[in-house]
């Protein structure tokens, strides 16, 4: 079982007091917890008086209501891209901690801050807060702010307040006493109506097309689905699938797949107590691709070249790889199925 390892908040300051610059880095592809810890992050940095800070992601940013956050809330963000590691003396990563997982950093990169919720081992830095057991990374960052005297905003406490609601599907997923802890910290400060606003974000045409397909080609065994949406340009799509067919009766594990460009993306859910769907993940697709996540969310991304080496038929191609993300999953969730 992993443990939590929590730092003092005070260790953040001092590392902070010795910066001139900072790259935060969120994961690929964020979501409003990543965003908005980073976001923390860069105010406790402005607070310290770190002179150049910059926030940073790989993939893209297609969900829609990530991009409602990011537009409303004014949270600049620049692309990976757009930024060079080297023009920053510190490095920090916020709501994942592997350097090359999930992100756009080199795997033999040296980093100074972690802040995550995530169940990974080995996590390193000059400073670690890592916490399982807590129910979002927003949480860990509102414990540090709270630590110093310093007041979020009504942006900052909006951000943290939307990212914890989000991550925790409404105080009903992975909820701890810290999620409410935090969450009578920032309340009195936060914009409920526009945190409101953004939960009721619409569906795109395309977000919707994907559920539909999703539900179009799910296939239930025992108490446990997995379907696809086939290609698609939005890969937020998957999670927002696997969160809807949750609800299905009788089922209580969802996998959902999809293709992006040249990978397979997947999306998994899971209400079993019995199961922790992270670790399940990371053991069944870590050898042909990554995954990973926590006990009742994860996702995993899988390189369509393993498939593609003697076919050039891109329907072929993206048919198999559905098929071997199926069989998979279904072998891994036999004891459920």
């Amino acid at each position: 079982m992993r443990r939590d390892f929590q730092s003092d908040p005070e260790q953040l300051r001092s590392v902070l007091q010795r910066t001139e610059s900072l790259l935060i880095v969120c994961h690929d592809n964020p979501d409003p917890d990543s965003i908005a810890s980073a976001f923390g992050l860069q105010r406790a940095a402005e607070f310290v008086g770190v002179d150049r800070i910059a926030i940073t992601f790989g993939g893209e940013i297609s969900h829609q209501q990530n991009r409602a956050m990011i537009n409303t809330l004014n949270i600049d963000l620049h692309h990976f891209d757009a930024v060079s590691l080297d023009e920053f003396d510190r490095l920090a990563f916020v709501d994942h901690s592997v350097p090359g997982r999930n992100n756009p950093i080199p795997s033999d990169t040296e980093l100074d801050i972690v802040l995550d919720h995530h169940a990974v081992d080995d996590v390193s830095a000059t400073y670690v807060d890592h916490r399982p057991g807590v129910g979002a990374t927003a949480t860990i960052v509102s414990r540090s702010l709270s630590a110093l005297p310093f007041e979020p905003d009504e942006r900052l406490a909006t951000a943290l307040l939307f990212a914890i609601h989000r991550e925790t599907l409404g105080f009903t997923r992975g909820t701890t006493p810290a999620e409410h802890e935090m969450a009578r910290y920032i309340h009195p400060i936060a914009d409920h109506d526009t945190i409101q606003t953004l939960l009721d974000s619409v569906f795109t045409p395309e977000t919707l097309s994907g559920i539909g397909e999703a539900i179009i080609n799910r296939e239930v065994r025992g108490s446990c689905l997995v379907s696809t949406v086939g290609r698609t340009t939005e890969r937020d799509t998957l999670p927002q699938a696997a969160d809807y067919l949750l609800k299905l009766e009788g089922v209580s594990t969802t996998v959902v797949s999809g293709i992006v460009d040249d990978t397979a993306h997947l999306s998994a859910r899971t209400r079993n107590p019995q199961l922790d769907i992270g670790s399940l993940m990371t053991e069944t697709f870590d050898d042909i691709g990554s995954a990973g996540g926590h006990s009742e969310m994860a996702g995993g991304q899988v390189p369509l070249g393993l498939f593609a080496a003697n076919h050039s038929n891109t329907d072929i191609i993206d048919e198999m790889t559905v098929e071997a993300v199926r069989t998979r999953v279904f072998d891994a969730l036999e004891e459920w199925t």
